[in-house]
Parts: C-alpha cells; structure tokens; sequence
C-alpha cells in the first residue's frame, strides 16, 4: 500500500441501496457498555464499520461518542460487549468478549488495527514533526527508519507541511498541529482511522484546512469512524450518521436522513440547534 492509499477489502454482502454489493463490515460492535463507577456512559452501542466508508458519531457533550471512539482503538477497556474486527488478508477475525477476560495480546492487536487523531494533537512536544511521524513506525512497527522517513517526507508533503519536518510543535499552529496528528496517523498505515473532535480545538479560521484532508481521505476511500459537531461537513463527507445522546444511539441512518430529515424529535432538536434548520 502507497502511503496515501488506503488498504484494499473486496466488497462483500446484500445489495445496498443503489443496487450495489455492500463492503463487508471492517468493524462490528455488538452490545458495548461501560461505566465509570455509578456513572454508566454507553449501554448496548451497536455499530458496523463498513470498508470504505464514513461513519459520524454526532451528539452533545458527555453522550458517550469519545468513550465509543476509546474503546474501538483499545484506550478504553469496555465492561461488557463485542468488538469484532475482520482480516481480510488472512481471513482470521480478531474477536473481541469484554463481558469476560480479554488478553493484553488482543487489545494491542486491535490498537494495531487503527490509527487516533486526538482532538488536542498529542504530538511529542520534545520531538520534531518528522521525528513525531516515523515515531510509529519505527519504534511500534519495527520498519525500517529510511523507509519510514521517506514515506513521512510523502505524506508531509501532501498535506503541506514538508517544510515543517524539523519544526517542533511550539513552532506550529494548530491547525499545522493537526495536520501532523493526520500524518502520523495515516503513517502506521492502519485499516481504521479514528478522529476524535479534530477541529474542534482549531481556531475558526483553521477548520477547512483540516476538515479538507479528511475530506481527500474520504474520497480516496479510507474507513473512519469521526466524532464531530460539524453537521454540515458529516452530512457531505459520511455515508452513516448515528446519533448519541445519554449514552444510547438514539438515531442512525445514511447521512442526508439523518441530517435533513431526522426521525427522532431529540435528533431534531439537536440538529436544529447546530444547523439552523427545520
């Protein structure tokens, strides 16, 4: 895979609604549920993860999303559910039972799986943005630093930030920041991509710049799973939207029902609010 390709999948499944086989799910979660101490935050999440597509987790603060997005990359250890994720290149799923034991071998092959972009960046402050980028690679991947660093210089350079390989954070905005966070992200060529609020810590001026990179990968085909309040960017980029709120979904669907004509009165409620519609 090229660095700024995503990985392949062989569609699979019953027809969609354009006639066309479904991608077979590159992630299936099943009854999720955790709770920090009385605080119970996600009761029966159930999520498919389609190859190739965008799914947007949307909802106020405090509904659950983030804990959601934790648990698919192994930050979180969920108290009860499934986490189901498919390999297509050997044909052996990683199948994950929170409601028993679950390995510390399987929870890091599950990290292995997806990438996180953090809403506040995370990058190594102490680092230079190449040294934060081939970080993965090297270090967690064991791949060779020359073939890291060259696939680093390709990915900077389509995002714009080739002249900033051996700047440091406190040298760059946030949206640079961010742009950098993407980077390493797509660097350790995962299958998911897991965005976390991405703009949200931007100055207004800042958000197309990164919400047009994670439109580009959504084009050219990568799976992501994006926790957002930017409605109108999910209602163009997403091919589902699910909506959380008090820790349950209360609505899904394809993207322009969801966002255009919700079912749900709390869904409506919300995206009137965010929107100005309706």
């Amino acid at each position: 895979m090229s660095p700024t390709s995503p990985p392949s999948g062989a569609p699979s499944g019953e027809p969609g609604r354009d006639g066309r086989p479904q991608p077979k799910p590159v992630l299936s979660v099943r009854n999720l549920a955790k709770a920090f101490g009385s605080n119970v935050v996600l009761r029966d999440i159930d999520l498919d993860v389609r190859r190739g597509n965008v799914v947007a987790l949307i909802g106020p603060s405090g509904s659950g999303k983030t804990t959601v997005l934790r648990s698919l990359n192994g930050l979180e250890t969920p108290d009860a559910g499934t986490v189901t994720f498919a390999d297509t290149a050997t044909g052996k799923d990683l199948a994950l039972n929170f409601s028993a034991k679950v390995a510390k071998k399987d929870i890091s092959d599950l990290r292995d799986r997806s990438a996180m972009v953090f809403q506040h960046y995370n990058l190594f402050p102490h680092m230079t943005v190449l040294q934060n980028v081939i970080e993965g690679p090297v270090q967690v991947q064991k791949r060779k630093r020359a073939e890291a660093v060259a696939e680093a210089e390709k990915l900077l350079a389509r995002v714009g930030m080739a002249e900033k390989r051996d700047a440091y954070p406190f040298e760059l905005s946030g949206g640079q920041q961010q742009r950098v966070g993407i980077v390493r992200a797509l660097a350790l060529k995962p299958q998911l991509l897991l965005f976390d609020e991405p703009t949200s810590a931007l100055d207004p001026e800042l958000v197309g710049d990164v919400l047009g990179v994670i439109q580009e990968l959504a084009e050219e085909g990568w799976t992501m799973v994006i926790v957002t309040h930017e409605l109108a960017f999910a209602r163009q980029v997403a091919d589902e939207v699910i909506f959380m709120d008090g820790g349950v979904v209360v609505e899904r669907g394809p993207a322009a029902e969801v966002l255009r004509a919700p079912r749900q009165e709390r869904t409506r409620q919300f995206v009137r609010r965010l929107l100005h519609e309706f």
